[in-house]
């Protein structure tokens, strides 16, 4: 059972840090599709405002990682230019195995 947890830091742009923690108590092994790890977006009033895989090349290798009872992982990305307002942010693990993703809310 993944554990998930993200972070909005608003500063000099908006940094993202998606954590994922094994709650379980055996390993869980985690199959990435590409070298992008994990995927965030920005959404206001419903529509995409930002994403950090857009217009970026991502080598397009496969790569496996175990995660021990316990063991936490940590993602992270920063949008650079946000505008002022209320948004919502999601932050996605990109792996084959399972669907994880979580959103919150956050202001610029």
């Amino acid at each position: 059972m993944l554990e998930t947890a993200l972070e909005v830091t608003v500063g000099d742009g908006v940094t993202f840090d998606l954590s994922v923690v094994n709650a379980g108590s055996t390993p869980i092994e985690l199959t990435f599709r590409d070298a992008c790890r994990a995927d965030f977006a920005v959404y206001r009033d419903g529509d995409e405002r930002w994403r950090y895989s857009d217009g970026r090349g991502f080598a397009q290798s496969r790569t496996e990682a175990n995660l021990q009872p316990g063991e936490a992982a940590t993602f992270g990305g920063t949008w650079p230019d946000p505008e002022p307002g209320d948004y919502t942010a999601e932050a996605t693990l990109r792996v084959s195995e399972r669907s994880v993703s979580v959103r919150t809310p956050f202001s610029v």
